[in-house]
Parts: structure tokens; C-alpha cells; sequence
């Protein structure tokens, strides 16, 4: 296996396919707007959705920078700030989950498409390789909140078939 076919692997493990922790996708699956919301009474705890716009944020930024259009992180925004949720009903709900998975398919896409020397470009001084593994680790730990919260609010299903 070459770089190329392990990031995808990675790629497509953190999102939509079963490896050796469920994906983002399953972790999302059948979430209402009012799940998503949810938070813990306890503790300083993001929310779901709070935690798909930051996991956005950071996929959105990763595009922008595979097609050019940015090199800088935005000045100004904090890490902090990308936990935002600016309307929260089952509407904005749907549409922040088809935005996490446009992107995320438009990544694959540009990914798929690009051969070892890609890989190795700095962006500006981090390689897209680099970018790309850091990106997938970030979802995996995400998921991993994602999934201990719906366990918290008992939303996640005590057995689940993943084969």
C-alpha cells in the first residue's frame, strides 16, 4: 500500500467507512436537531453540533487550501470560535450535515486526484500529506466525543452491527 492508498483509507475511515472505530457519518446517524444540541449539565462540554462546525471549520480550511484559494489560517478566529451554531432548528441541523459530508466528499475528490509530488507540497510550510493524516486523527478523537455524548443521552444503540 502507497501513501496515496493509505491517506484515502484513513480518509474514508473517518468518515463513512467501518474500521476499527465507527465513523463520523454512523456517529451522526439519526441525530435530531434537539440530540445535537444537547449538553451535558455538568463541566464546560461542546455539544455535537458544536463539534461537526468545528470539525467544518477545519475540513473547509483543508479544501481552501488543497484548491489555492487560502494558504493562512483567518485572522482573527480562534479555535474557540469555530464551536459556533448560528441557528439551531432541524433545517440547520440538516443542512450542517450535508455541508460536513460535501466537504468532505469534495477533499476525497481533490485527493484521489493528485499523485505522490502532491502529497509532499507545503501548505504554506506543512505538507498536504502531513495536513491530510492530522485531519483524519482530528476526526477520529471527535467521534470518539461525539459517541460518549449520544451514550450520555442514551441515543446510541447499546449493540451495533458494523460488519
Amino acid at each position: 500500500m502507497n501513501k496515496m492508498e493509505l491517506l484515502l483509507h484513513g480518509w474514508d475511515s473517518c468518515y463513512e467507512k467501518e474500521d476499527w472505530y465507527p465513523p463520523l457519518k454512523d456517529a451522526l446517524n439519526g441525530i435530531t436537531w434537539e440530540q445535537a444540541n444537547w449538553r451535558p449539565r455538568f463541566g464546560k462540554v461542546n455539544t455535537i453540533w458544536e463539534t461537526v462546525q468545528h470539525l467544518i471549520f477545519y475540513k473547509e480550511r483543508l479544501y481552501l487550501r488543497l484548491t489555492g484559494e487560502e494558504s493562512e489560517y483567518p485572522e482573527g478566529v480562534s479555535n474557540d470560535d469555530t464551536f459556533g451554531v448560528p441557528v439551531q432548528d432541524e433545517a440547520a441541523w440538516q443542512e450542517t450535515l450535508q455541508r460536513l459530508e460535501k466537504v468532505h466528499l469534495d477533499i476525497r475528490g481533490l485527493l484521489e486526484n493528485m499523485d505522490k509530488k502532491d502529497f509532499e507540497r507545503r501548505i504554506p510550510s506543512t505538507p498536504i500529506g502531513l495536513w491530510v493524516n492530522s485531519l483524519i486523527l482530528h476526526d477520529a478523537y471527535h467521534t470518539g466525543q461525539i459517541i460518549q455524548l449520544r451514550k450520555m443521552q442514551k441515543s446510541w444503540p447499546a449493540r451495533r452491527s458494523f460488519e
